[in-house]
Protein backbone atom coordinates (compact mmCIF):
# COMPACT_ATOMS: atom_id res chain seq x y z
CA UNK A 1 0.00 0.00 0.00
CA UNK A 2 3.05 2.25 -0.14
CA UNK A 3 2.67 5.03 -2.16
CA UNK A 4 4.40 4.60 -5.91
CA UNK A 5 4.88 8.28 -6.28
CA UNK A 6 3.73 11.89 -6.30
CA UNK A 7 1.85 12.06 -10.25
CA UNK A 8 -0.87 10.05 -9.57
CA UNK A 9 0.34 6.21 -10.87
CA UNK A 10 -1.50 4.58 -8.05
CA UNK A 11 -4.51 6.45 -8.28
CA UNK A 12 -4.53 5.59 -11.81
CA UNK A 13 -4.83 1.77 -10.94
CA UNK A 14 -6.96 1.93 -7.84
CA UNK A 15 -9.34 4.21 -9.79
CA UNK A 16 -9.97 6.12 -7.04
CA UNK A 17 -8.33 9.09 -4.59
CA UNK A 18 -6.71 8.14 -1.44
CA UNK A 19 -8.21 10.03 1.19
CA UNK A 20 -7.59 8.37 4.15
CA UNK A 21 -5.48 7.45 7.05
CA UNK A 22 -5.24 3.55 8.48
CA UNK A 23 -6.81 4.63 11.50
CA UNK A 24 -9.37 6.52 9.72
CA UNK A 25 -10.67 3.16 7.88
CA UNK A 26 -10.60 1.21 11.25
CA UNK A 27 -12.74 3.92 12.49
CA UNK A 28 -15.57 4.03 10.31
CA UNK A 29 -15.61 0.38 9.86
CA UNK A 30 -16.04 0.15 13.65
CA UNK A 31 -13.18 -2.14 14.74
CA UNK A 32 -9.63 -1.37 16.97
CA UNK A 33 -6.83 -0.33 14.67
CA UNK A 34 -4.95 -3.27 15.52
CA UNK A 35 -7.73 -5.43 14.32
CA UNK A 36 -7.84 -3.87 10.87
CA UNK A 37 -4.50 -4.00 10.19
CA UNK A 38 -4.29 -7.94 10.66
CA UNK A 39 -7.01 -8.00 8.32
CA UNK A 40 -4.58 -5.96 5.93
CA UNK A 41 -1.60 -8.21 6.39
CA UNK A 42 -3.54 -11.52 5.29
CA UNK A 43 -4.73 -9.89 2.44
CA UNK A 44 -1.11 -9.20 1.84
CA UNK A 45 -0.68 -5.44 2.65
CA UNK A 46 2.17 -4.16 5.38
CA UNK A 47 1.43 -1.78 7.84
CA UNK A 48 1.82 1.83 6.81
CA UNK A 49 2.29 4.48 9.34
CA UNK A 50 -1.06 5.82 11.37
CA UNK A 51 -1.55 9.44 9.50
CA UNK A 52 -0.37 8.05 6.52
CA UNK A 53 -3.15 9.01 3.73
CA UNK A 54 -3.08 5.68 1.87
CA UNK A 55 -6.65 4.49 1.72
CA UNK A 56 -9.85 4.54 -0.49
CA UNK A 57 -13.42 4.19 0.05
CA UNK A 58 -13.11 0.25 -1.26
CA UNK A 59 -10.92 -0.07 1.21
CA UNK A 60 -13.30 0.66 3.90
CA UNK A 61 -16.08 -1.22 1.86
CA UNK A 62 -13.57 -4.45 1.78
CA UNK A 63 -12.72 -4.09 5.29
CA UNK A 64 -16.45 -4.16 6.29
CA UNK A 65 -17.12 -6.70 3.82
CA UNK A 66 -14.69 -9.24 5.75
CA UNK A 67 -15.69 -7.89 9.26
CA UNK A 68 -19.51 -8.42 7.96
CA UNK A 69 -18.66 -12.40 7.10
CA UNK A 70 -17.74 -12.58 10.51
CA UNK A 71 -20.66 -10.79 12.13
CA UNK A 72 -22.86 -12.26 10.14
CA UNK A 73 -21.83 -16.14 10.63
CA UNK A 74 -20.77 -17.24 7.67
CA UNK A 75 -17.31 -17.60 8.30
CA UNK A 76 -15.41 -17.44 11.64
CA UNK A 77 -12.61 -14.87 11.93
CA UNK A 78 -9.94 -17.41 11.44
CA UNK A 79 -11.73 -19.05 8.38
CA UNK A 80 -12.07 -15.20 7.06
CA UNK A 81 -8.29 -15.01 7.68
CA UNK A 82 -7.47 -17.79 5.81
CA UNK A 83 -9.25 -16.53 3.13
CA UNK A 84 -7.92 -13.56 2.96
CA UNK A 85 -4.30 -15.00 3.09
CA UNK A 86 -5.20 -17.03 -0.05
CA UNK A 87 -7.02 -14.16 -1.79
CA UNK A 88 -3.81 -12.04 -0.98
CA UNK A 89 -1.08 -14.35 -2.70
CA UNK A 90 -3.49 -15.39 -5.31
CA UNK A 91 -3.72 -11.73 -6.35
CA UNK A 92 -0.01 -10.94 -5.78
CA UNK A 93 1.19 -13.56 -8.53
CA UNK A 94 -1.65 -12.56 -10.57
CA UNK A 95 -0.38 -8.90 -10.23
CA UNK A 96 3.11 -9.01 -10.47
CA UNK A 97 2.61 -11.35 -13.83
CA UNK A 98 0.51 -8.22 -15.55
CA UNK A 99 2.75 -5.64 -14.14
CA UNK A 100 5.56 -7.68 -15.86
CA UNK A 101 3.78 -8.09 -18.76
CA UNK A 102 2.78 -4.43 -19.25
CA UNK A 103 6.31 -3.80 -18.43
CA UNK A 104 7.63 -5.84 -21.21
CA UNK A 105 5.01 -4.01 -23.52
CA UNK A 106 6.33 -0.55 -22.90
CA UNK A 107 9.76 -2.11 -23.84
CA UNK A 108 8.86 -3.73 -26.74
CA UNK A 109 7.01 -0.04 -28.02
CA UNK A 110 10.38 2.06 -27.35
CA UNK A 111 8.72 4.18 -24.10
CA UNK A 112 11.78 6.17 -22.53
CA UNK A 113 12.22 5.56 -18.15
CA UNK A 114 10.89 9.26 -18.13
CA UNK A 115 7.76 9.15 -19.96
CA UNK A 116 6.47 5.53 -18.25
CA UNK A 117 4.84 7.35 -15.59
CA UNK A 118 2.21 8.87 -17.91
CA UNK A 119 2.60 5.62 -20.48
CA UNK A 120 1.60 3.37 -17.62
CA UNK A 121 -1.36 6.15 -16.51
CA UNK A 122 -2.70 5.54 -20.22
CA UNK A 123 -2.56 1.69 -19.80
CA UNK A 124 -4.03 1.75 -16.50
CA UNK A 125 -7.22 3.60 -18.45
CA UNK A 126 -7.36 0.83 -20.70
CA UNK A 127 -6.61 -2.18 -19.31
CA UNK A 128 -7.78 -2.19 -15.37
CA UNK A 129 -11.41 -2.38 -16.41
CA UNK A 130 -11.54 -5.54 -18.80
CA UNK A 131 -9.01 -6.78 -16.15
CA UNK A 132 -11.39 -6.64 -13.45
CA UNK A 133 -14.20 -7.81 -15.35
CA UNK A 134 -12.05 -10.82 -16.93
CA UNK A 135 -11.03 -11.63 -12.95
CA UNK A 136 -14.34 -12.28 -11.25
CA UNK A 137 -15.54 -14.18 -14.51
CA UNK A 138 -12.28 -16.57 -14.55
CA UNK A 139 -12.85 -16.77 -10.15
CA UNK A 140 -16.76 -17.70 -10.51
CA UNK A 141 -16.12 -19.96 -13.01
CA UNK A 142 -13.31 -21.76 -11.09
CA UNK A 143 -15.08 -21.40 -7.72
CA UNK A 144 -18.35 -23.03 -9.68
CA UNK A 145 -16.12 -25.60 -10.64
CA UNK A 146 -14.40 -26.47 -7.26
CA UNK A 147 -17.61 -26.21 -5.27
CA UNK A 148 -19.02 -29.10 -7.94
CA UNK A 149 -16.51 -31.02 -7.12
CA UNK A 150 -16.53 -31.08 -3.44
CA UNK A 151 -19.93 -30.27 -2.45
CA UNK A 152 -20.30 -33.94 -1.44
CA UNK A 153 -17.17 -34.84 -0.81
CA UNK A 154 -15.74 -35.61 2.88
CA UNK A 155 -12.36 -33.54 2.50
CA UNK A 156 -10.74 -35.59 5.61
CA UNK A 157 -10.55 -38.30 2.96
CA UNK A 158 -9.74 -37.10 -0.42
CA UNK A 159 -7.89 -39.43 -2.78
CA UNK A 160 -6.22 -38.16 -5.87
CA UNK A 161 -3.66 -39.20 -8.35
CA UNK A 162 -0.96 -37.13 -8.18
CA UNK A 163 1.60 -35.98 -10.66
CA UNK A 164 5.16 -33.86 -10.53
CA UNK A 165 6.77 -33.46 -13.78
CA UNK A 166 10.96 -32.00 -13.58
CA UNK A 167 12.89 -30.33 -16.09
CA UNK A 168 16.13 -32.21 -16.02
CA UNK A 169 19.21 -30.06 -15.71
CA UNK A 170 17.25 -27.23 -15.33
CA UNK A 171 19.47 -25.68 -12.26
CA UNK A 172 22.79 -26.28 -14.70
CA UNK A 173 20.72 -24.84 -18.01
CA UNK A 174 19.97 -21.97 -15.81
CA UNK A 175 23.21 -20.74 -15.79
CA UNK A 176 24.22 -21.45 -19.52
CA UNK A 177 21.59 -19.31 -20.57
CA UNK A 178 20.42 -15.49 -20.86
CA UNK A 179 17.71 -14.00 -18.65
CA UNK A 180 15.47 -13.45 -21.45
CA UNK A 181 15.80 -16.94 -22.66
CA UNK A 182 15.52 -18.54 -19.10
CA UNK A 183 11.96 -16.71 -18.81
CA UNK A 184 10.56 -17.56 -21.77
CA UNK A 185 11.56 -21.63 -21.48
CA UNK A 186 9.96 -21.14 -18.34
CA UNK A 187 6.77 -19.59 -19.73
CA UNK A 188 7.04 -22.17 -22.02
CA UNK A 189 7.02 -24.99 -20.12
CA UNK A 190 4.40 -23.56 -18.02
CA UNK A 191 2.25 -22.60 -20.65
CA UNK A 192 2.05 -26.46 -22.49
CA UNK A 193 2.13 -27.92 -18.89
CA UNK A 194 -0.99 -26.37 -17.73
CA UNK A 195 -2.65 -26.67 -21.55
CA UNK A 196 -2.18 -30.33 -21.74
CA UNK A 197 -3.03 -30.84 -17.61
CA UNK A 198 -6.23 -28.99 -18.45
CA UNK A 199 -7.30 -30.50 -21.70
CA UNK A 200 -6.48 -34.00 -20.30
CA UNK A 201 -9.09 -33.57 -17.71
CA UNK A 202 -6.51 -32.42 -14.81
CA UNK A 203 -5.82 -30.19 -12.32
CA UNK A 204 -2.65 -27.91 -11.79
CA UNK A 205 -2.19 -27.01 -8.45
CA UNK A 206 1.22 -25.29 -9.01
CA UNK A 207 4.17 -24.75 -10.74
CA UNK A 208 7.54 -23.59 -9.72
CA UNK A 209 9.82 -22.79 -12.86
CA UNK A 210 11.03 -25.89 -13.45
CA UNK A 211 8.32 -28.38 -12.32
CA UNK A 212 4.45 -28.50 -12.28
CA UNK A 213 2.15 -30.35 -9.50
CA UNK A 214 -1.19 -31.68 -11.15
CA UNK A 215 -3.92 -34.01 -9.75
CA UNK A 216 -6.33 -35.78 -11.42
CA UNK A 217 -9.63 -37.89 -10.23
CA UNK A 218 -8.64 -41.13 -11.90
CA UNK A 219 -5.32 -42.93 -12.32
CA UNK A 220 -5.46 -43.11 -16.18
CA UNK A 221 -6.05 -39.65 -16.64
CA UNK A 222 -2.60 -38.85 -14.37
CA UNK A 223 -1.09 -41.39 -16.97
CA UNK A 224 -2.33 -39.57 -19.83
CA UNK A 225 -0.77 -36.66 -19.01
CA UNK A 226 2.22 -37.64 -17.84
CA UNK A 227 2.52 -39.54 -21.29
CA UNK A 228 1.86 -36.29 -23.04
CA UNK A 229 4.11 -33.79 -21.05
CA UNK A 230 7.16 -36.87 -21.84
CA UNK A 231 6.13 -37.38 -25.50
CA UNK A 232 6.38 -33.42 -26.24
CA UNK A 233 9.23 -32.92 -24.60
CA UNK A 234 11.19 -35.53 -26.45
CA UNK A 235 9.98 -34.21 -29.31
CA UNK A 236 10.43 -30.15 -29.16
CA UNK A 237 14.38 -28.89 -29.16
CA UNK A 238 13.62 -26.17 -27.23
CA UNK A 239 12.87 -27.52 -24.10
CA UNK A 240 15.03 -29.79 -22.06
CA UNK A 241 14.44 -33.65 -20.78
CA UNK A 242 11.17 -34.12 -18.57
CA UNK A 243 10.56 -37.17 -15.52
CA UNK A 244 7.31 -37.58 -13.98
CA UNK A 245 6.45 -39.07 -10.77
CA UNK A 246 3.19 -40.11 -9.90
CA UNK A 247 0.89 -41.58 -7.20
CA UNK A 248 -2.36 -42.50 -5.86
CA UNK A 249 -3.85 -41.94 -2.23
CA UNK A 250 -5.64 -39.69 0.18
CA UNK A 251 -4.30 -36.53 0.02
CA UNK A 252 -4.61 -33.01 2.27
CA UNK A 253 -6.43 -30.15 0.27
CA UNK A 254 -5.85 -27.02 1.91
CA UNK A 255 -6.54 -23.20 0.80
CA UNK A 256 -5.95 -24.56 -2.48
CA UNK A 257 -3.11 -26.62 -2.43
CA UNK A 258 -2.61 -30.54 -1.57
CA UNK A 259 -0.46 -32.03 1.18
CA UNK A 260 0.75 -35.88 2.69
CA UNK A 261 2.36 -38.85 2.02
CA UNK A 262 0.85 -39.15 -1.17
CA UNK A 263 1.96 -36.07 -2.68
CA UNK A 264 5.46 -36.48 -0.96
CA UNK A 265 5.65 -40.05 -2.55
CA UNK A 266 5.18 -38.44 -5.78
CA UNK A 267 8.15 -36.09 -5.74
CA UNK A 268 10.46 -38.54 -4.46
CA UNK A 269 10.06 -40.77 -7.53
CA UNK A 270 10.54 -37.55 -9.92
CA UNK A 271 13.43 -37.34 -8.31
CA UNK A 272 14.11 -41.01 -8.90
CA UNK A 273 12.89 -41.24 -11.70
CA UNK A 274 15.60 -41.43 -15.36
CA UNK A 275 15.53 -38.52 -18.23
CA UNK A 276 12.71 -39.08 -20.53
CA UNK A 277 10.49 -41.69 -18.35
CA UNK A 278 7.30 -41.46 -15.56
CA UNK A 279 7.47 -43.19 -12.47
CA UNK A 280 4.50 -44.63 -10.97
CA UNK A 281 4.13 -45.77 -7.71
CA UNK A 282 2.32 -49.70 -7.01
CA UNK A 283 -0.63 -48.28 -5.94
CA UNK A 284 -1.39 -46.21 -8.51
CA UNK A 285 -0.02 -48.63 -10.97
CA UNK A 286 -2.42 -51.04 -9.87
CA UNK A 287 -5.22 -48.73 -10.88
CA UNK A 288 -4.01 -48.64 -14.26
CA UNK A 289 -4.01 -52.62 -14.75
CA UNK A 290 -5.59 -53.77 -17.54
CA UNK A 291 -5.99 -49.98 -18.96
CA UNK A 292 -5.26 -51.18 -22.50
CA UNK A 293 -3.37 -47.47 -23.33
CA UNK A 294 -0.20 -48.31 -21.41
CA UNK A 295 2.25 -51.17 -20.52
CA UNK A 296 3.52 -51.03 -17.00
CA UNK A 297 7.41 -52.16 -15.79
CA UNK A 298 8.34 -53.11 -12.82
CA UNK A 299 11.65 -51.44 -11.56
CA UNK A 300 14.35 -52.68 -8.98
CA UNK A 301 13.07 -52.16 -5.10
CA UNK A 302 14.32 -48.59 -4.24
CA UNK A 303 14.74 -46.81 -1.36
CA UNK A 304 12.35 -43.54 -0.97
CA UNK A 305 13.52 -40.79 1.07
CA UNK A 306 11.48 -40.75 4.36
CA UNK A 307 9.29 -43.40 2.63
CA UNK A 308 10.83 -46.42 3.43
CA UNK A 309 11.14 -49.05 0.35
CA UNK A 310 9.02 -49.99 -2.69
CA UNK A 311 8.86 -51.50 -6.07
CA UNK A 312 7.99 -48.96 -8.32
CA UNK A 313 6.74 -49.49 -11.87
CA UNK A 314 7.56 -46.96 -15.24
CA UNK A 315 4.75 -46.40 -17.44
CA UNK A 316 4.96 -46.30 -21.38
CA UNK A 317 1.91 -45.49 -24.02
CA UNK A 318 0.72 -49.17 -25.33
CA UNK A 319 2.50 -48.35 -28.70
CA UNK A 320 5.35 -48.08 -27.28
CA UNK A 321 8.23 -50.42 -28.43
Amino acid sequence: MARVDGDGLAEAFLREPRRYTSRQVADLAGVPLYRARRFWRALGFPNVASDAVEFTDSDVEALKTLLGMVSSGVYDEEHVLLMARSLGRATARLAESQAELGAEALDQAGVPLAERPRAWRRRAELVVPDLARLLVYAWQRQLAAAAGRIADQDMSSVRLSVGFADLVAFTRLSRQITATELARLVDTFEGRSADIVTSSGGRVVKTLGDSVLFVADKAGVAAEIAVRLSQIHARGRDLPELRVGLAAGPVIWRMGDVFGTTVNLASRLTALALPGTILADPELAGELEGDRAFRLRAVDRLSVRGLGELVPFTVMPAEAT
